[in-house]
């Protein structure tokens, strides 16, 4: 059993990346994993000062609602981030996010394994490129962790429309390979 931490960063309620979010919960809690998603559309997250603090004292100085998931991201066994598809680009929020979770970098973290889900309005192969290789910037910090898969639905623009989407099911069937 591992320890699966999901974080929803869109702001809309009913949101298409949400709806990966929860199909790969599903598949994970399948599994017989235990499974904690936070969605960060009620968090207060500001912006990272660069004070670079957090490599001394393994903590940010900033009170907000980001030193308590960086410390739940820390737990994990394998972290999923959800985000709608922005300019190409991953939300601003999730961004923020990661800038944040600075104190990690110089811990002994416990995830290895991450995975991005993600949804557009836009459809194509090339869509979500940007926002992966964004989180892949990231996970390249991390000498143990690797980005292990992710899920594309793409055509989506109002909540609910990922309903019967076969990105719907490969975010499932993904959370279920956690193991």
């Amino acid at each position: 059993m591992k320890k699966v931490l999901i974080l929803s960063s869109s702001l809309r309620a009913r949101s298409n990346s949400e709806a990966l979010a929860d199909a790969f919960a599903r598949g994970a809690e399948e599994a017989g994993n235990r499974v904690e998603r936070i969605s960060l559309r009620d968090k207060e997250i500001r912006f990272c000062k660069g004070c670079l603090a957090c490599q001394q004292t393994g903590k940010c100085v900033i009170g907000d609602d980001a030193p308590d998931i960086v410390a739940r991201m820390h737990d994990a066994d394998a972290i999923v981030f959800a985000t709608p598809i922005y300019y190409y680009e991953m939300s601003g929020q999730l961004k923020t996010l990661l800038d944040r979770a600075n104190p990690l970098y110089s811990s002994d973290y416990r995830f290895r394994d991450i995975y991005m889900l993600t949804a557009a309005a836009e459809d194509g192969d090339r869509v979500p490129e940007r926002a992966v290789a964004g989180l892949q910037g990231w996970i390249d910090c991390f000498e143990k962790a690797r980005l292990a898969g992710t899920v594309f639905a793409g055509g989506v623009t109002g909540p609910g429309e990922t309903e019967g989407h076969p990105a719907l099911l490969r975010a499932r069937e993904m959370g279920k390979a956690i193991g």
